[in-house]
């Protein structure tokens, strides 16, 4: 399980250098993969948004302290969102790719508030990144920034305590690591084909309109 001292050792934003890569409209590269065992749920579960048929399925691999990963959801999401999520046209789902400690233990808070709070919660800490992860006390602000969503200090860190919750989002993890062979942060999976680096709507639109026949 993550516990506060565990979650204490990152005092900022700790990213590599395979995860700052430069902002594109493109993706870096695609590359194929098994889109039937992506489809397949880790342990916690797939949180979706959009229709089950949609023709469209992204799978985004993200952590909560990766700055383009913040980026992303707070520049591309929303119209990702409002223009092909909301209308039927694709299917999307966030999966936990922690980089750090802190990183695990604010997939592990998301989940703990259940699947109507999970895009609610890391919408919430994707927005205000900076006001927790960059932190001298990071696990504290997280707290507080917590307390937004309903979360009472015993809540709040009987969620860090549970270890099935660790596994799950380690899991998560670990099976992109090995299986799909996700190295950095964000990758996105758009109908099985891999995308690496955080994308611009227009970068998005390349991809899926052909898709849609648009």
């Amino acid at each position: 399980m993550i516990t506060r001292r565990d979650a204490l050792k990152v005092t900022g934003l700790a990213v590599g250098a395979a995860v700052l890569l430069p902002k594109l409209g493109l993706p870096a590269f695609a590359q194929g993969a098994d889109a039937a065992a992506l489809l397949q749920p880790g342990p916690l579960g797939d949180v979706w948004l959009g229709p089950a048929d949609a023709k469209v399925t992204i799978i985004e691999y993200a952590s909560m302290t990766c700055s383009h990963c913040a980026a992303f959801h707070r520049t591309t999401w929303p119209a990702l969102k409002e223009r092909y999520v909301d209308t039927g046209k694709v299917r999307f789902t966030l999966r936990e790719f922690p980089l750090d400690p802190l990183a695990t233990a604010a997939f592990m808070l998301a989940r703990c508030g259940g699947d109507a709070k999970y895009y609610p919660i890391t919408d919430l800490l994707f927005d205000q990144q900076p006001a927790w992860a960059f932190q001298q006390k990071p696990v504290d602000a997280l707290e507080q920034m917590l307390r937004q969503a309903g979360f009472s200090k015993e809540k709040f860190e009987a969620c860090l305590k549970d270890e099935k919750l660790y596994a799950g989002v380690n899991a998560v993890k670990q099976r992109g690591l090995d299986t799909f062979k996700v190295d950095s942060t964000p990758t996105f999976f758009i109908n099985g084909e891999r995308y690496k680096g955080e994308m611009t709507i227009e970068g998005l639109e390349k991809v899926i309109k052909p898709i849609l026949g648009a």
